[in-house]
C-alpha cells in the first residue's frame, strides 16, 4: 500500500544545520574609552534575510550596524560577510551599502543623478549606468519622476530614491538605519510592505536598525533584541512576541500584563503559580520545568484575555476588578481594569459588531479570564 503524501515542512535557513551563515558576528565587543557600547555579541544572519536589530536608544544597535559597514572597528571579535573576514577591509571596499536615516540626497541633483552617483564614482560605462538606474527606479516605482529634484518629492518618494541609490550598486548586504523614521504613521505602514516586497524581489540580505517594535515585527524574518550592549533575545517575530524570555523583552515588545507569583506545582505538562495580584492560581500549560518555590512572573498579552460581567465558573486564570478606563479605537477597544489587589490590567477586545452602546462600561465590576496556553512564565 502506498503511503499517503505528507506535507513537508521547509526548514528556515537558521533551522538548517547544513546552511552556512551569510554574515557571522563572532564575540564582537566595542568600547569607547571606559564605555562598552556592544558587549560580546555573537549571531548569524543568513542569505536573503530581512534581519532587524531592535532596541531603545543607547542599546548598541547602531554601533553594531556601523561595524558591519566598516565605519567602526570592533575592540574585540570578528565579522565575516560571505565567509570573508572584514577586519582589514575598509568601508569603500566592502560588499555593503548603507541607507541612512536622513537619506542624504544631493539637493542639486535630479532623482536619476542621485541614484546613479555611486555608479559614476565607480566609472560604470554610460549605457550600463543608465540601464541600472532605470531598473532601480522602476523597482521603487519612481521612473516617471526621475527628472525631479529631492525638494519636489514627498517624504515617501525621497525614501524610495535613497533605497534605489542603495540597491543600484547591487551590494551583497544592505544596511538600513531607521529607514522609515522620517515618515508619518500611515505612510510608514504602507512603506513597510513595499520595502518587504522589494527585498524579496532583489534577494539581497537586509539588516535593519529600528527602535519601532511594530516595524520590526511587520518586516523582519528575525529580530535581535538588544539592551545595554547585550543581545537579550533572538528569534522570529512570533517567537519574540509569544515567548519572551525576560521581563525586559515582554514589556518592550507590544503590551503585556505581568503577574508576580510563586510556583506551587510543577508537573510535566503544566505549572501552577499562586499570585496575590490576581487572587487566583495561574495555570500555564506549556511552561518548562520550574522548581516549586521559585518566584516568577507570568506574562499575558491583552488580546488573549476576555471580559465578562458574569462569574465565569472557573477558579484558575481569573481575576476580578473594576473598569477604570476605556479607549475606543474603532477596530478594537482597550479596557484598563483595576483588580481588587490594586493591579491595573490591560484587556483589548475586537469590536466585531457595530454598536452604539458597549455592554461593558466605566465602573462596571468585571471578570477577566484567559486560557491555560496564554501565559508565559518568566524567571528573569
Amino acid at each position: 500500500m502506498s503511503q499517503p503524501n505528507r506535507r513537508q515542512t521547509k526548514l528556515e535557513p537558521w533551522q538548517d544545520p547544513n546552511e552556512e551563515p551569510y554574515v557571522r558576528i563572532e564575540g564582537v565587543t566595542k568600547k569607547f574609552g571606559d564605555f562598552t557600547a556592544v558587549d560580546d555579541i555573537s549571531l548569524n544572519i543568513y542569505r536573503g534575510e530581512l534581519f532587524a536589530l531592535l532596541g531603545g536608544s543607547g542599546c548598541g544597535k547602531t554601533t553594531l550596524l556601523r561595524m558591519l559597514a566598516g565605519f567602526e572597528q570592533p575592540t574585540e571579535g570578528r565579522i565575516y560577510i560571505d565567509s570573508v573576514d572584514m577586519s582589514e577591509i575598509p568601508p569603500y571596499e566592502r560588499p555593503v551599502n548603507m541607507m541612512f536615516q536622513s537619506y542624504a540626497l544631493f539637493p542639486h541633483m535630479t532623482v536619476e543623478q542621485n541614484v546613479g552617483f555611486g555608479l559614476r564614482q565607480d566609472r560604470v560605462p554610460g549605457p550600463e549606468l543608465r540601464h541600472r538606474v532605470d531598473e532601480a527606479l522602476e523597482l521603487v516605482k519612481l521612473g516617471h519622476l526621475k527628472r525631479r529634484k529631492p525638494h519636489q518629492l514627498s517624504g515617501g518618494q525621497r525614501q524610495r530614491v535613497a533605497l534605489a541609490r542603495s540597491l543600484v550598486k547591487r551590494p551583497k548586504l544592505l544596511l538600513l538605519d531607521e529607514p522609515l523614521a522620517a515618515l508619518d504613521r500611515k505612510l510608514r505602514e504602507e512603506t513597510q510592505f513595499e520595502l518587504v516586497n522589494i527585498q524579496e524581489q532583489v534577494g539581497i540580505t537586509f539588516v535593519m536598525v529600528t527602535h519601532d517594535q511594530e516595524e520590526a515585527m511587520t518586516m523582519s524574518t528575525r529580530i535581535a533584541v538588544m539592551d545595554a550592549g547585550w543581545l537579550v533575545q533572538l528569534g522570529t517575530p512570533a517567537e519574540i512576541y509569544e515567548y519572551p524570555r525576560s521581563k525586559f523583552v515582554a514589556e518592550f515588545i507590544g503590551q503585556v500584563n505581568l503577574f508576580e507569583g510563586l510556583v506551587v506545582e510543577d508537573q510535566a505538562d503544566h505549572v501552577l503559580i499562586q499570585s496575590e495580584a490576581t487572587g487566583s492560581d495561574l495555570h500555564i500549560s506549556h511552561a518548562g520545568s520550574v522548581p516549586v518555590g521559585t518566584r516568577v512572573w507570568v506574562a499575558v498579552r491583552p488580546e488573549k484575555m476576555a471580559l465578562s460581567l458574569e462569574p465565569p465558573g472557573v477558579e484558575q486564570n481569573v481575576a476580578r476588578g473594576t473598569v477604570d478606563e476605556i479607549a475606543y479605537l474603532g477596530n478594537l477597544s482597550i479596557y484598563l481594569v483595576r483588580l481588587e489587589s490594586g493591579t491595573i490590567v490591560r484587556v483589548t477586545s475586537p469590536n466585531l459588531t457595530r454598536v452604539t452602546e458597549m455592554p461593558i462600561t466605566w465602573e462596571d465590576n468585571v471578570y477577566i479570564t484567559w486560557p491555560n496556553y496564554a501565559g508565559v512564565v518568566i524567571t528573569q
